[in-house]
């Protein structure tokens, strides 16, 4: 006769088949994960590593095989978990003062702007080329305001702000093996070529209007040097050299938040930039004006740091007083004028100077190098209209030239 056990189960129960690990790879639970071994470059020893929380197996397998190269490189980079938010907020704080004033705030924009709400809670290391390529094609579709496409432009920056804060990530913090940024597709940048740029005689013209301005010689040396705005409001005395005929410029000038700020030039270089004997006049003239506004002025006088362009007062001028000025001289003018003047924004006198200059025949190093354009090509892409215009009279001057020899 058989005993049967009271609540006994006629059935033993199933015991659950444990998950098995498949070449470095393993489902837990909904997840995968993956385990490599990596050799502590210290001891020597070699320790298992486990990664987990990938949503398919081939995501864990092909996170695998990137950590397998790194490891045997020697470049393995243990699981973090901040996110991109938090790292660019780190970044950008460690950084800054490495970064001009200037750009730190774009920087900052850029970041809250058109960064975060896209990729700013992904874990640092999750980010792929392809989330930075959707990133940028998101941006040129939906990324402005009100679900608005973004300039071509705008997204080139976001570009190089992830270029260079994913770069640091790599070198500096080594939360990462190789940045995602460098292989993601981005949109390539067009390079406009100016628009309306005054002849030799519309800028004498504007030069006579702005000859009784008290910044007439603001303007002129705009437009005979071709430095940019904030260059010239950065300028001091100790920096121009009338006898030896050449300016330095070492710095410049930004708006941030509202304030006026200095900073170096937009290369980060001191360049020193040629002038003729009418500008080094001009100079002249406008220091003695100076002079006369100070003495009238008397210890009211602001200004304690030698600037060449300040207001009657002595005060520091902001880079939008002076950006302005141009378009009520020709406004002025073209009332009553016959011929009137095109309208061109201040920043234009620099194109007006780097494209007299080229079509005179000087070489384009040369102009670059009183530009400050950090390389020629700089140059040579935003002028090329120019250029290809005095490529073409160069065939009459080369066959002239064997004629003639």
């Amino acid at each position: 006769m058989t005993k049967t056990l009271v609540g006994a189960s006629d059935e033993q129960p199933r015991k659950k088949k444990a998950p098995k690990l498949r070449d470095g790879v393993i489902k837990r639970g909904t997840t995968w994960a993956y385990v490599i071994r990596v050799r502590d470059p210290e001891t020597g020893e070699s320790k298992p590593r486990w990664v987990g929380g990938f949503a398919t197996e081939d995501d864990a397998k092909a996170a695998r095989d990137e950590a397998r190269v790194n490891a045997r490189r020697g470049e393995y980079v243990d699981r973090n978990e901040i996110t991109v938010t938090d790292y660019l907020d780190m970044w950008i704080e460690d950084h800054a003062m490495e970064i001009k004033p200037g750009t730190l705030e774009d920087y900052r924009i850029g970041i809250r702007l058109y960064i975060k709400p896209h990729i700013g809670k992904m874990r640092l290391q999750a980010v792929r080329p392809s989330t930075i390529t959707k990133l940028y094609r998101d941006l040129l579709t939906t990324g402005g305001k009100n679900g608005k496409p973004l300039k071509v432009s705008t997204v080139t920056h976001t570009h190089a702000v992830l270029r260079r804060a994913f770069r640091d990530a790599v070198l500096v913090h080594e939360y990462i093996s190789s940045s995602p940024v460098e292989k993601a597709k981005r949109p390539r940048a067009n390079i406009d070529a100016p628009g309306t740029i005054w002849t030799a005689a519309q800028l004498r013209i504007f030069l006579d209007l702005a000859r009784s301005h008290r910044l007439y010689a603001f303007f002129h040396l705009a437009a005979y040097t071709g430095a940019r705005r904030g260059e010239l409001l950065n300028l001091r005395w100790r920096d121009i050299d009338l006898d030896g005929k050449h300016i330095t410029i070492k710095g410049s000038v930004g708006i941030v938040e509202g304030q006026r700020v200095e900073g170096t030039t937009k290369s980060g270089r001191t360049r020193v930039v040629s002038i003729d004997d009418t500008t080094a006049t001009v100079l002249r003239e406008h220091q003695k004006a100076q002079e006369a506004e100070k003495a009238r002025v008397g210890d009211s006088w602001k200004s304690t740091d030698d600037t060449v362009f300040t207001t009657a007062w002595g005060g520091s001028i902001y880079p939008t007083t002076v950006t302005g000025l141009p378009r009520k001289l020709i406004e002025a003018h073209n009332k009553t004028a016959t011929d009137p003047l095109p309208m061109i924004r201040l920043h234009d006198l620099r194109h007006v100077h780097a494209t007299l200059l080229l079509l005179a025949g000087v070489p384009v190093h040369i102009v670059a190098a009183r530009l400050g354009h950090a390389d020629p090509a700089i140059t040579l892409r935003v002028y090329a209209h120019v250029i290809r215009s005095a490529e073409t009279a160069a065939a009459d001057i080369f066959a002239k030239s064997v004629r003639d020899g």
